[in-house]
C-alpha cells in the first residue's frame, strides 16, 4: 500500500463521515448524493491503487 492509496482511502472515509453527518442534519438529497459519489470514487481509486492487490 503506497502513500497515495492511503490518502485516497482516508479521504473517502472522511467523506463517508460527512455523509452520515449530512443525513442527520437533513441536508438536501442532491448534496448527499454528490458527496456519496465523491466518497465512492475516492475509495475505489484507493483500493485499485493498492500494490498488493494486482501485484
Amino acid at each position: 500500500m503506497n502513500g497515495l492509496s492511503t490518502v485516497l482511502i482516508l479521504v473517502g472515509l472522511f467523506l463517508v463521515g460527512g455523509i452520515v453527518s449530512f443525513v442527520k442534519q437533513d441536508m438536501p438529497r442532491s448534496l448527499i448524493v454528490l458527496l456519496s459519489i465523491g466518497a465512492a470514487m475516492c475509495l475505489i481509486a484507493g483500493i485499485l491503487r493498492m500494490e498488493w492487490l494486482f501485484g
